[in-house]
């Protein structure tokens, strides 16, 4: 008996030790710039140079956003008008002393994912902090494409080695750098509107190129296309030999509850 009210209070101590404990600071870039870009013309682009730094160009709240709690463009829902249209550059850089340690050989896979998602996080305290950023996630039953490879087989081409992934998004053109599949799952979510959920089982990063009409529209995957050049989903299925299939799968969704425009530098 006296054995068992030993254990007992000793897990009470140590539970309340450990619910005492402060919560952990959010990680948070050292130095962070925003200007508003011309709203004339631009072509977005994030990109995650070396050091863990953050560089977004011509970039929407929404993209941010997304990228920092990794979510495609359909999985967001409320806040303003503006999060869609406003352009942003952000410029973001974390101190030398606050870095992983260099490495004498090229990153894994693994490595580079600890590393994005420590950007992503730091993008959230961004967000936070200079956007005023309150959200929330739900979960709901939604029609998604899945992206899946095509009967002959993947084109992408694979990168060995990479230090950084990198995409680009315009009108009717995307591209990536030693990106991986699931970057392209929320390109091409951004592209057709709805959730793209990556089935392809493929690992790795590659490089690629897609470009399709925008006057074809945005088709079922399984419409012939329109207009005077090939949709997304022929041009994908033809460039990079993958393929979109209507499906259901339920969707994490991130909702915004609060959302100003940024603070000054």
């Amino acid at each position: 008996m006296t054995r068992l009210f030993l254990f007992v209070g000793l897990s009470v101590l140590a539970a309340s030790a450990v619910w005492s404990q402060p919560a952990a600071k959010p990680l948070a870039f050292d130095v962070v710039s925003i200007k508003p870009f011309d709203p004339n013309g631009g072509r977005t682009a994030l990109s995650l140079p070396g050091g863990e730094g953050l560089n977004a160009t011509y970039s929407t709240v929404r993209a941010l956003i997304g990228f920092a709690y990794d979510i495609r463009d359909p999985q967001l829902m409320g806040g303003p008008a503006w999060r869609g249209s406003d352009r942003y550059d952000v410029i973001a850089r974390t101190a030398a002393d606050e870095r992983a340690a260099p490495l004498n050989r090229a990153p894994s896979s693994e490595e580079i994912q600890a590393s994005d998602n420590r950007t992503r996080e730091k993008t959230r305290s961004i967000l936070a902090e200079r956007f005023g950023l309150v959200v929330h996630r739900e979960t709901r039953e939604q029609v998604v494409y899945l992206l899946t490879v095509a009967k002959g087989g993947s084109k992408l081409k694979e990168i060995a080695t990479a230090d950084r992934h990198e995409t680009t998004r315009g009108r009717g053109r995307n591209k990536g750098c030693a990106a991986t599949t699931e970057m392209l799952a929320g390109l091409l979510s951004g592209a057709t509107g709805r959730p793209v959920v990556d089935k392809t089982g493929i690992t790795g990063n590659y490089d690629w190129v897609l470009e399709w009409s925008p006057d074809a529209g945005v088709r079922d995957a399984d419409s012939a296309p329109a207009g005077s050049g090939p949709t997304v989903f022929t041009a994908l299925q033809e460039q990079l030999g993958l393929r979109l299939e209507s499906g259901k799968a339920p969707i994490e969704m991130l909702v915004v509850d609060h959302l100003d425009r940024p603070s000054p530098n």
